[in-house]
């Protein structure tokens, strides 16, 4: 069977290529001006839901690089407040190592010690209401601003603060400060008023009580400084990760979304050389005749 070619099949032919030339020309154009080979959905379903995935993707890890980086300024507001408190304890068991040794010690000079040891626990619980942000260290989740009030007594919150710093990892970044200072009744500050009460009676067996209470003490918060020191190592990995992570997705997303400017200028010359062929081709095959114009 034989096809009837005409000219208007011709021209509508000649027509659908040289638009379908210019379309890939203009498509190539706007991958060079935007730096961008998807620049709408139907440019790529498949390429662009993996792009927006991506996306997700760096903005989680954005999120815990900034989750890390608060919870790192937590635990280092509390290994400060920590070595402050190990400072103010070890001063007032040597003020009771010197009270003990120094059985003929005037009342004024024990006064002296006894003062002194007041002193420390005053500056011990506004150690312990350290703050960050408004937020105590040492509190919980209170919503006030101290976790201790003058008298010594803990009225913060005991449950952790944490933050996700990676996918599945959370990180406890406050202290529990009855962990750090003992409970209520027992705790350091307890402890340095019956040390202070001691000292001003002379009472011998209080101040060795003190001393060895005071030992305990400096080794809870020991340990306690040590548990945040490696809370801190996770926290900087974490962030370290997070970046890392974030660089990883950048680049394969820069893969899947970027224009390949070499690659591009290339095509752009080959689509610019076969449309202005197809335009030359086409002037040549359907040369006008005064048909065309009677008609």
């Amino acid at each position: 069977m034989i096809t009837r070619v005409t000219q208007q099949m011709m021209v509508h032919r000649s027509l659908s290529s040289m638009q379908g030339g210019l379309s890939r020309l203009a498509r190539v154009q706007e991958q060079l001006s935007t730096g961008r080979v998807i620049n709408r959905v139907s440019d790529s379903p498949a390429d662009a839901t993996a792009a927006m995935r991506l996306r997700s993707s760096i903005q989680d890890q954005q999120q815990y690089a900034r989750n890390a980086a608060d919870g790192s300024a937590w635990l280092n507001t509390a290994d400060q407040a920590l070595q402050n408190a190990t400072d103010q304890v070890r001063r007032a068991r040597d003020l009771a190592l010197q009270g003990a040794n120094s059985g003929s010690m005037s009342a004024q000079g024990r006064e002296a010690l006894a003062a002194e040891v007041d002193q420390l626990r005053q500056g011990l619980i506004s150690t312990a209401n350290t703050t960050y942000l408004d937020r105590p260290i040492f509190g919980g989740v209170t919503s006030g601003t101290k976790a201790y009030d003058a008298t010594g007594a803990y009225i913060g919150v005991d449950a952790p603060v944490v933050r996700a710093v990676a996918n599945g990892v959370k990180v406890r970044v406050d202290v529990a400060g009855q962990t750090a200072f003992a409970s209520t009744g027992t705790s350091v500050f307890d402890d340095m008023t019956a040390l202070s009460t001691a000292l001003r009676a002379n009472d011998t067996t209080g101040i060795r009580t003190g001393i060895d209470a005071l030992k305990k003490h400096l080794d809870a918060i020991s340990t306690v400084q040590s548990d945040v020191g490696a809370r801190a190592k996770t926290v900087e990995r974490a962030d370290v990760m997070a970046g890392d992570t974030e660089l990883t997705i950048k680049n394969r997303l820069s893969e899947i979304e970027n224009t390949d400017l070499a690659a591009a200028t290339v095509d752009l010359k080959l689509q610019e050389v076969a449309y202005q062929a197809a335009l030359g081709t086409t002037a040549r095959v359907m040369q006008p005749s005064l048909l065309d114009f009677l008609s």
